[in-house]
């Protein structure tokens, strides 16, 4: 019988073939298999009317073929079957490609269901490959469906069938980690049951009884580990740092700093020196200032004898950093290395014996520094910068080179101040909330498809000003799936480069790219080699261009506020006037009143308070959201109030029993979801 360490392979109906498709979305056990939940649902259990079909928008509509379908071969591997089909309100026109047996199905006279997405205008609606059933056998189209987070080779067909074969083959040996005490005090619903219809709900109330009782379970597990961590952090006792004149470090500074940063580096300074391991997360807008509090933080660490590390999240991110603290801490005494995946084994090795031998006070790299072979003398202090793209474990793992070194979380995602202390419960939280004078906020406007020529002229003018431009696109690729016209890095760089621009430099970036490639192309623009880059989000950390002016975003309802602030922070950094331009055809009251918030504010905290209350906090941090772990049903900013449940819970179970002996499963749970973080009971 299958366990739910079971290889995905071995379970009936998949086979090889479809557990490499599998594996590309990192599913490989029977547990990854049945815990990959839906990204949202299409209810196709309504139908509306012709004439209420938005462009833009799936929805399912109830028409009959007013005529014979007409096949047209188009060309060797390319039929179409159009249909005209009508209601008391409109016409819709209706093409299907490659269908041809359509052709005899669907019969003139007879009513159908025909569920996609609409296009056309006011005037005339279309639909290509729909759905399509018959109005009464729906089968397809009269159910809740599930949509699912997908790659290539990987349909929603595919997916869907896979779950439903790894549901079947552990129906009877689903674990319950929750106790059942906390269920029932709960009223949360049985473990099979919910997985069931988290996948295929037999209704709209069973889907909501089943997606509350697994976040439910989710934020149960995370409150217990983000407890545990908090709690061995304050029973933890270490040499307390002793005062150091921080004078010399300020003198140094080419400017003053804010009022806030001064504020910042005191919090932590204090923490450094209060015997316990400092766990404090600094968080500020795009440009506060955030780097020099973690440069602060560092002299007065390596002053005190030890050494610090600083980990970025990408190449670019790290060297920008070492080349930006390198010339201000070395003339200070204190002697810098940069650490990256693309030094040579020659370079890590004498890299890693100056770490070793004491000889290295201050290291900055990427995730290179938490490599198993890696030791450091006396690691005091230990920096993360751009926490979401981070684990826990991650964290943790680098923090683990040391005896209880001191902690310091970088983030540019302003997060609101309530859920950054339920997000990061096992920190301390310390916020820059004033930028450096001088900065020029953004210039930012929405506009639609039909600006492109205006844009275009824009940006000409500006780089004959001696500006760059960054144009950011949501996709790489026309050939991903789901392209349904949204702008493509590669494609839209290419038409720049042959039909709008054939006499500026344009090139792309992406993060399907090759670390060297990208780096090589990020440092070509910052060294003013390249006018305008055609990027993924790739950018949205990255290096510091002050000369960049503009920012113009493609397809800009398919991104969130918070995501938008972000890439914005990329333009601004110099002495000019900076511009963002949002780009967007998809006109409906949603995205109007989600992107004009982007127009009328540069406050990140604004931004980020107005994307939690219309998105979730998910949207913040993109897919993984925020490397936090397990996280995948629950929603913060819907499920505020099932939150502070799971909290309580939680905390009533480990106030009865704080070694969870009695709950061995749950305590088991805690351990795999903090995987690294070595939260342990006992």
């Amino acid at each position: 019988m299958a366990d739910l360490k079971t290889d995905v392979r071995y379970i009936k109906g998949i086979g090889e073939q479809r557990a490499k498709a599998l594996a590309k979305l990192d599913i490989r056990t029977l547990r990854d298999l049945i815990s990959w939940f839906p990204r949202r649902y299409e209810d196709r259990t309504k139908t509306c009317r012709i004439a209420d079909l938005v462009p833009g928008e799936t929805a399912c509509v109830c028409a009959m073929v007013a005529a014979p379908p007409a096949v047209s071969h188009i060309r060797k591997g390319l039929d179409l079957v159009k249909v005209r089909a009508v209601d008391e309100t409109g016409v819709l026109d209706v093409t299907f490609f490659n269908q041809s047996w359509l052709k005899n199905s669907l019969r003139t006279g007879e009513s159908y269901v025909f569920c996609g997405k609409a296009e056309g205008n006011l005037l005339r609606r279309r639909m290509a490959n729909p759905i399509a059933e018959p109005e009464g056998r729906r089968e397809a189209t009269g159910r809740i469906v599930p949509v699912y987070p997908l790659t290539v080779g990987v349909s929603q067909l595919v997916l869907s069938r896979s779950i439903r074969q790894g549901l079947d083959a552990c129906a009877d040996i689903l674990p319950d980690a929750l106790p059942d005490a906390v269920r029932r005090e709960h009223q949360l619903c049985h473990i099979g049951f919910a997985y069931e219809n988290i996948h295929f709900p037999s209704g709209g109330q069973a889907l909501e009884l089943a997606r509350r009782r697994l976040a439910f379970e989710e934020l149960f597990f995370f409150t217990l580990g983000l407890r545990r961590l908090r709690q061995r952090r304050e029973t933890a006792e270490v040499k307390p740092f002793r005062p150091v004149d921080m004078g010399e470090f300020y003198g140094a500074l080419p400017f003053t700093l804010t009022g806030a940063q001064r504020r910042c580096v005191e919090e932590a300074l204090t923490d450094m020196a209060s015997g316990r391991p400092m766990n404090r997360l600094c968080q500020g807008d795009v440009g506060s200032g955030k780097t020099m509090v973690a440069a602060a933080c560092a002299f007065f660490c390596v002053k005190n004898g030890c050494q610090a590390a600083l980990m970025a999240p990408t190449e670019i991110l790290a060297r920008q950093h070492y080349e930006g603290l390198a010339p201000l801490l070395e003339p200070l005494g204190i002697r810098c290395a940069l650490l990256t995946g693309s030094h040579t084994a020659k370079e890590k090795r004498n890299l890693a014996a100056a770490l070793a031998a004491g000889e290295t006070d201050f290291i900055v790299g990427t995730h290179a520094l938490i490599t198993g072979g890696l030791e450091y003398r006396r690691l005091g202090l230990v920096v993360t910068d751009e926490q979401h793209r981070f684990g826990v474990g991650q964290r943790a793992a680098l923090a683990g080179k040391g005896n209880h070194p001191h902690t310091l979380v970088m983030s540019a995602t302003p997060i609101p101040r309530t859920l950054a202390l339920i997000l990061y419960g096992d920190l301390d939280v310390s916020v820059i909330d004033e930028l450096p004078p001088g900065r020029r906020p953004v210039q930012t406007s929405f506009v639609d498809g039909s600006y492109h020529p205006r844009i275009y002229k824009f940006l000409r003018r500006l780089v004959g000003e001696g500006r760059q431009a960054y144009i950011v696109c949501p996709q790489v690729s026309e050939s991903e799936e789901g392209g349904d016209g949204r702008k493509a890095v590669t494609e839209y760089a290419a038409k720049l480069r042959e039909e709008v621009f054939p006499d500026l430099q344009v090139a792309y970036v992406h993060g399907k790219m090759k670390p060297r490639e990208k780096d090589a192309v990020m440092a070509a623009f910052a060294a003013r080699e390249t006018d305008i880059l055609v990027s993924t989000t790739v950018i949205e950390v990255g290096v510091d261009v002050p000369n960049a002016a503009v920012m113009v975003v493609e397809n800009a309802e398919r991104f969130g506020l918070s995501q938008l602030h972000q890439l914005r922070g990329r333009v601004g950094r110099g002495p000019w006037q900076s511009y963002c331009v949002l780009v967007s055809d998809n006109q409906n009251e949603e995205t109007r009143r989600r992107l004009k918030i982007m127009t009328e504010t540069s406050d990140g905290f604004k931004i980020a308070e107005e994307d939690l209350r219309l998105r979730g906090p998910g949207d913040f941090f993109g897919q993984r959201q925020h490397g936090l772990p397990g996280l995948r049903v629950a929603d913060i900013g819907c499920d505020a109030q099932l939150l502070k449940e799971a909290q309580a819970a939680a905390d009533a179970l480990l106030a009865r029993d704080p070694g969870l002996t009695g709950c061995p499963e749950a305590a088991e749970r805690v351990k795999e979801l903090f995987t690294g973080a070595a939260v342990t009971f006992s």
